[in-house]
């Protein structure tokens, strides 16, 4: 049987605009209060130092807008998964339009991996944006 996680009260002190400028996204994003902002903030901080070091195994989603019709990119873009030491653990294909596709990409694997994968995809002609949303393990 697990134990509810216990949460500690903190003070921290800030300067007047510094503590604005946090009140100003507290509303801004919605959030219900300061609390959240900054836990929200110092897990976003674990995610990037965990991908920094680069020692253990991350997660990310690769989302891709490209045109289906510039000749033989649907397959560069399979190669290339398939060429990278990285675990493509599923993969979401959307037509947009006429000429434009939208693929989710979801990765695990070293985040050197993970990027050389999505700079590969994201150089590939005909892909019209490429972005990499980074994620690890993380703690409550």
């Amino acid at each position: 049987m697990s134990t509810p996680e216990e949460t500690i009260r903190f003070s921290v002190s800030l300067p007047r605009p510094l503590l604005d400028e946090l009140d100003r996204r507290v509303v801004g994003k919605g959030y219900a209060s300061r609390s959240e902002l900054v836990r929200d903030l110092i897990r976003e901080r674990l995610v990037e130092e965990t991908w920094e070091r680069g020692d253990e195994e991350v997660a990310g989603v690769l989302t891709i807008v490209y045109d289906h019709h510039q000749r033989e990119l649907t397959q560069h873009i399979l190669e290339v998964q398939h060429q990278e030491y990285v675990h493509v653990v599923a993969s979401t294909h959307v037509h947009i339009d006429h000429h434009n596709c939208l693929e989710t990409i979801i990765l695990r694997g070293l985040p050197a991996q993970i990027e050389r994968l999505s700079q590969t995809i994201g150089g590939l002609k005909g892909v019209r944006f490429s972005a990499l949303t980074r994620t690890s393990r993380l703690g409550h």
